[in-house]
């Protein structure tokens, strides 16, 4: 073995460049970060071949075009969906078939449709909290507990109506023809979900208590030893369970309330109803209520989704025009500026997916070298490479 130094190998690596590659017919073309929002390059592919075959110092239309416009023999180009590469393309491959990338279509698509969830939140604040539901927007498992929780709404507004005008816990039972216990847990409770299924020894601290919790004090163990002091015989375990009720029944109001980020209510309308929590169920069936342009542009974005995942181009006019209005407009208008390549995707079997691998696998190469290879050593080592 002869020695050599860092220096020799590195020289010899860049005399030898990089080998001539095979006329490619279809690449892919993509673009990789030098420095992030700083400066970028261009990687080609050759699709059929599975390796990089060139490396561009830039992502400037006019680079791509004058290196596409050597390579007449090109037939196919796979590109992501900025307007550079396909300009480029397009004056410097004209003939060439352009085809955009399936996955940032997809992308594109859903954040279209969270810009129109962010659009809308005026009205959804408004919406979010209202009492009633249409039960059409539920599942037959939501409507009976949905049903449920409203009879035990009309039973708690009718029985606290009475007892604020005054009545007596006696006649109450008699004109509603509820028992006296539950006249008596309704009357007493904080929150119309939690209620007192029996008499507790808590009975007659029940007002401190609430005082004390509404001021801080929410240590069960510590609510306990003060209401020994009192006089107060009951175990450790009944305040702890007292504490925990009121901390669920909480947490569940709460739930109810909080107005969800755009984000998170975009993601809440995309996911399958039976794996929603019972908060956002109601939630969701009240913005589905009042909000049909919104529900509207769900399903577009759906319809949209399933016409590239079954590789199904035919509907893609009708969807257009059906989009062409509403909130899925803009990027209705940006999948017409570009359908030609946007049909390809659907109904084509490549796609720019290998040339997202390669780029990862060039950042893995331009990291080994601390950041300081230039192009042509980046493109030695990546396309030289057995």
């Amino acid at each position: 073995m002869v020695p050599v130094s860092k220096d020799t190998l590195i020289r010899t690596v860049r005399r030898f460049g990089t080998p001539s590659p095979i006329p490619p017919r279809v690449i892919g073309i993509d673009d990789w970060a030098w420095r992030r929002n700083h400066r970028y390059g261009t990687l080609i592919c050759d699709l059929e071949r599975r390796r990089p075959i060139k490396l561009l110092p830039d992502r400037e239309p006019a680079t791509t075009q004058a290196w596409l416009s050597s390579q007449k023999q090109i037939e196919i180009v796979a590109r992501d969906r900025g307007g550079g590469y396909g300009l480029a393309i397009s004056r410097g491959l004209p003939e060439a078939v352009q085809v955009a990338d399936r996955w940032h279509l997809m992308e594109n698509a859903s954040r279209a449709f969270l810009e129109a969830v962010r659009k809308s939140m005026r009205e959804i604040r408004r919406c979010i909290g209202v009492a009633r539901i249409d039960p059409e927007f539920l599942t037959a498992a939501e409507k009976i507990q949905y049903g449920g929780f409203l009879r035990r709404e009309d039973t708690n507004h009718a029985v606290m109506a009475l007892f604020n005008d005054g009545i007596p816990l006696k006649e109450i039972v008699r004109r509603t023809g509820h028992s006296r216990g539950l006249v008596r847990q309704i009357t007493r409770g904080l929150h119309s979900d939690v209620f007192r299924t029996r008499e507790s020894s808590l009975e007659p601290y029940l007002e401190w208590l609430d005082a004390q919790w509404d001021q801080g004090d929410r240590n069960g163990a510590d609510l306990w030893r003060r209401l020994c002091r009192k006089g107060f015989k009951g175990s450790l375990r009944v305040v702890g369970e007292w504490a925990t009720r009121r901390r669920r029944a909480e947490q569940a109001d709460a739930a109810l309330r909080r107005i969800p980020s755009a984000r998170t209510i975009a993601r809440l309308m995309t996911t399958g109803r039976d794996r929603l929590t019972k908060p956002e169920t109601v939630i969701i069936a009240a913005i589905e209520a009042d909000l049909p342009n919104l529900v509207t542009a769900r399903s577009q974005i759906e319809a949209f989704n399933t016409m590239i995942r079954t590789r199904d181009a035919g509907g893609l006019a009708d969807w257009l025009e059906q989009s062409s209005q509403g909130l899925m407009a803009s990027f209705a208008k940006g999948v017409h500026r570009d359908r030609a390549a946007v049909e390809a995707a659907i109904s084509s079997t490549w796609s720019n997916g290998q040339t997202e691998g390669q780029i990862t696998k060039l950042k893995l190469v331009k990291r080994q070298m601390y950041g300081r290879g230039k192009i042509d050593l980046l493109e030695a080592r990546l396309i030289g490479a057995p």
